[in-house]
């Protein structure tokens, strides 16, 4: 089982729209698939139609042995969903109560080894020992950038902390997200990025109204506008990622 994190410091990027389609992508593809909704907000839940919730929150979670207790299945076919709880804005205090509170949930995760093919991970827009473990459980990490500044700058505060930990053995692959041509600082960054920024995914989502509609729609773009620009993006991306997972 691949584990592939969707994360950024920076909130407000595309992330949680990136994860949903690029899962859906995924099952498309024929892929067993399951996404964990790790932000608290439950976006990503939301999204896929499931309430937010799980019996006996994140202490239950953990604990819990039988998977079935605590996936949800969606109306997506190979797509099935751990979803949000509210009580995930305390998961950090129990993570460290833990023996081992940097590697547990790579230990949860294992759980899930034999039933899917990938797992996605939606990760909350902070740096927090949540992140530290979504560090040590992923194989890859997919980093949205909106080409401004300020987004460039939270990348490099994730390569400072992934150069400084070398046993971490994660792929970082970011990619711009929210992209407006119309803007000249947008273009200008997007060019600076295809020329110095290793390892960057050459596909790239540009700002479109029909992204926004998911929360409308309550479903991935593909589900809802399956021969849409956006759709076929989304597609792209996945493949993109495929091929270096």
């Amino acid at each position: 089982m691949k584990v592939i994190a969707l994360y950024n410091i920076k909130g407000g990027v595309g992330k949680t729209a990136a994860c949903v389609n690029l899962a859906y992508s995924c099952a498309l593809s024929g892929k067993k698939t399951l996404l964990w909704d790790l932000d608290s907000q439950g976006a990503a839940s939301y999204y896929l139609n499931v309430k937010p919730k799980v019996r006996g929150g994140t202490k239950n979670l953990f604990k819990t042995k039988a998977i079935g207790e605590l996936v949800k299945e969606t109306a997506i076919e190979n797509l099935d969903l751990l979803p949000s709880d509210f009580s995930y804005r305390h998961m950090d205090l129990f993570l460290d109560s833990e023996k081992k509170p940097k590697k547990r949930m790579s230990e949860f995760l294992s759980r899930f080894e034999d039933e899917y093919d990938v797992l996605f991970l939606d990760c909350p827009p902070s740096f927090s020992l949540v992140s530290e473990n979504v560090f040590n459980s992923s194989d890859a990490m997919l980093v949205p950038l909106i080409p401004t500044t300020l987004s460039l700058r939270t990348y490099d505060q994730i390569l400072d902390y992934v150069n400084e930990h070398k046993k971490l053995t994660l792929k970082v692959m970011p990619f711009f997200s929210m992209v407006d041509k119309r803007k000249k600082l947008h273009l200008d960054t997007l060019g600076l990025g295809q020329a110095d920024m290793k390892g960057l995914l050459h596909t790239s989502i540009p700002y479109l109204s029909i992204i926004e509609s998911m929360g409308v729609k309550r479903a991935p773009v593909g589900l809802f506008a399956p021969k849409s620009g956006a759709a076929e993006i989304f597609n792209a991306l996945w493949t993109e990622v495929a091929a270096r997972v």
